[in-house]
């Protein structure tokens, strides 16, 4: 029975235990070979975030959809000042500013939920 459990633990090997040496002879291990800058519980949440948002997103306005998504640069475009946005929209900047507002105050109150 303990060369059973013996021969399936052989070829278990640790996150810690070292596998090699890297050119200064310091001992490499599979946890240093794996790891990444990223981590991937913060990269989760910014995910999980974005979907939020673009799904209290579609609940605004079109008008507050569209001022956003241009100010912000939220489909892939560059950012955009109010003025440029007002510009395009052919409305006043003070009133995309105040549209911007109400839709920011309007999308804290859902992730504040």
């Amino acid at each position: 029975m303990y060369f059973r459990s013996t021969k399936k633990s052989a070829q278990d090997v640790s996150m810690n235990e070292p596998i090699d040496s890297d050119k200064d002879g310091s001992a490499l291990t599979l946890m240093d070979v794996l790891a990444t800058e990223d981590n991937i519980f913060d990269n989760l949440d910014r995910k999980i975030k974005c979907e939020q948002l673009y799904t209290y997103l579609r609940k605004l306005s079109p008008r507050e959809q569209t001022i956003l998504v241009l100010r912000y640069g939220l489909s892939g475009g560059e950012p955009q000042t109010q003025r440029e946005v007002a510009q395009s929209l052919g409305i006043s900047r003070s009133y995309v500013s105040r549209i911007e507002k109400k839709a920011l105050e309007t999308l804290h109150k859902h992730f504040e939920q």
